[in-house]
Formats: C-alpha cells, structure tokens, sequence
C-alpha cells in the first residue's frame, strides 16, 4: 500500500496520557457520586470528546455534570501531565524518518492537545498539522476529523493511514476509507486486551504494540537516508 499522509492520534498513540486522564476521570467522578473503574472508563470515554463523557454520565447515573466540571477537571489534569506526561517510546524516532507528511487528528479540546505536545517536545514537529474535534459538526467515531485532515492537506483518504488506540478513532479510520493501524502500547492498556476486532466496523488492518516496528510491515514509509 502506497500512502502520501499518516494522521496520528495523539492520545493514547503519540503520548502516553490515557491512563493519567483515565485516573484523574475517575477520581473527579468519585467526588460527585460516581464510581466507575478503568475499565469502565476504557469501554465508554477512550477516545471520545468530553460531551460524550457528559452524556454518558447522564444517562447512565441520571447525573448532569455541573458547568464547573469540565474546567476543573482540565486544569488538574494539565497539573498531572506537568508531572507524569510522556512521549511514547520510539515516537520521535518514527516521525522524524517518515517519508511522507503526517499530521495529527484528536478528540482532545485543541488547548488540551497543544499542551501535550508541547509537554513531551513534540508541538514543533507537529506544527500547524494539529486538527480537534472542535473543527467538524461530529467527533469520532463518524470520519468527519479524519476526512478533514486528509481534506485540508489536500490528500486522497484511500492514500491515507490512520494511527489509532480506541475503538471509536478505528472506526472513525476506517469509515472514512483509510488504512488503519491499532497500536496497543499505550500504558492504559496493560493487563488488558483491546477489545477491537468484535466488530467489522472496528476491524484494523494491522496492530502493533511498539513504534521500534512501525516501519516493519510498510518500508517505503521509512525515508531513505
């Protein structure tokens, strides 16, 4: 397969934020009446942008999050990440030999996303190549993000792959006519198995758990040196 665009998660794929997030979720949860456990928040919000998390929680507990919530939950997040955030082992590395262009389409809200980045050393690889859910009417796992990105760089989506950890950004990949990678090596899933091949509409065309084998099935991704 020839691709001339890879478009990265960022979550979960290029830092390792997903069980920081999943924790600090879930501690902030418990201090409304909410008790829910990783796996929980694995199954329902990975992946997801924050008004599904609200509507979840609504119909599931009949709870409305306050205004606050959100804000508050952010900001001590952003503290967590200050302190514990990470680049995925072998990201740098990746990106920096790619012979085609790369950008990255997140769920996170783009304050959020600009941050990580910048935390783990990555915002000036990305650049202007940053696109968020806030920019397209439906999030994952509708395509709308994905074909925005390949869109605005003016790129075939049947050329494009997409790097995803969740289920909802797989099939957000692949219903938008993209090759899509599964990488599995994120810290969130330790001790778990990804549950994403139960469905067609979540079926990857590969997975993999290390970037050291990103270039290993597609060489001509790799930049000749």
């Amino acid at each position: 397969m020839v691709f001339d665009l890879v478009i990265f998660d960022c979550d979960g794929v290029l830092i390792d934020s997903e069980i920081i997030s999943a924790r600090m979720l879930i501690s902030e949860l418990s201090r409304l009446g909410v008790h829910v456990d990783l796996d929980y928040v694995s199954r329902h919000f990975l992946g997801r942008s924050y008004p599904t998390v609200m509507a979840q929680i609504r119909r599931e507990f009949g709870l409305d999050l306050p205004p606050a919530f959100e804000d508050q939950y952010r900001e001590r997040l952003l503290d967590a990440f200050e302190r514990d955030l990470r680049v995925m082992p072998g990201v740098t590395e990746v990106l920096d030999a790619l012979s085609v262009p790369f950008c990255v389409a997140t769920s996170s809200s783009p304050r959020r996303a600009a941050i990580s980045l910048t935390l783990t050393g990555l915002h000036d690889r990305v650049g202007d190549r940053l696109f968020t859910a806030s920019q397209v009417q439906h999030g994952k796992p509708a395509p709308d993000l994905f074909l925005f990105a390949a869109a605005s760089l003016g790129v075939d989506p049947a050329r494009t792959l997409v790097i995803e950890d969740s289920r909802p950004g797989l099939r957000a990949g692949l219903a938008a006519g993209m090759q899509v990678w599964h990488f599995t090596g994120g810290s969130h899933f330790a001790g778990r198995h990804p549950a994403s091949d139960d469905q067609d509409d979540a079926r990857p065309q590969r997975r993999f758990d290390t970037f050291a084998d990103f270039f290993e099935t597609t060489p001509a991704l790799r930049r000749a040196k």
